[in-house]
């Protein structure tokens, strides 16, 4: 749907055989999983709450985020594929999230929250250029709890911060935030880690808690999520 070819990485196969795959493809996207990552990981004791982890998807995504830093090529991390872009970049993950918003409630409803997305971020001119208006934009600084309500048109201000709906379903988040990366996007009511992305201006490196995946039909935030990877897939191949 959005102009690429998705190619597969199997996880029963050898890791030479997936180097071989990696190597041919232009970007890496790495999608949500029902295990969590081992907190052997990021040097924490396993909290009761934590999933088993999946050792073949983790030497996969080793694998291609390894391959992605060295040839500078994009990256999209999607739920999962947040968390084990943060510990791979030496960041850690609140191992349970407690909190009075349900941050899992995206596995059965549309809208789990909404998020708070930084204005001078990829993400907000990834979001921004889908919408002729911000119907639900608040003028307050990215850090600060309090703000007002205002509609405007067209792109926001820089002091203003967009809130969009998403189908959050996740029950642990990015904590300490890894080399390279930095917050974009928060639950704007309980301060939850949705979104990061990379500092680095030579390649684009985004992730998001929430699943874009499930909703590209219906909504085009979502859908312009996968075009940027794909844009940016093709600019790095030329």
């Amino acid at each position: 749907m959005a102009g690429g070819e998705p190619v597969r990485i199997p996880l029963t196969q050898s890791s030479a055989d997936s180097i071989k795959l990696i190597e041919s493809c232009d970007g890496v996207l790495l999608p949500g999983s029902k295990a969590d990552v081992d907190p052997a990981k990021y040097q924490a004791m396993r909290d009761p709450h934590t999933n088993s982890a999946d050792l073949p998807r983790d030497i996969a995504d080793e694998l291609l985020l390894r391959h992605a830093y060295d040839a500078k090529k994009p990256i999209f991390g999607i739920c999962y594929g947040l968390q084990i872009l943060n510990v791979y970049r030496k960041g850690t993950l609140l191992q349970h999230i407690e909190s009075q918003i349900n941050h899992e409630a995206g596995r059965k409803v549309p809208v789990a929250h909404e998020v708070a997305i930084e204005p001078q971020s990829k993400l907000s001119t990834i979001v921004a250029n889908t919408l002729d208006r911000y119907n639900s934009v608040e003028r307050h600084g990215f850090n600060r709890a309090e703000s007002s309500p205002k509609k405007i048109g067209a792109l926001a201000p820089e002091q203003n911060v967009l809130r969009i709906p998403v189908n959050s379903s996740h029950h642990q988040s990015a904590d300490a935030i890894g080399d390279g990366l930095r917050i974009v996007a928060k639950c704007p009511d309980d301060g939850i880690v949705e979104a990061l992305e990379g500092t680095s201006p030579d390649q684009f490196v985004l992730a998001v808690q929430w699943h874009p995946e499930r909703s590209v039909d219906d909504d085009d935030r979502s859908r312009a999520l996968f075009r940027a990877l794909v844009q940016a897939a093709a600019v790095r191949a030329r």
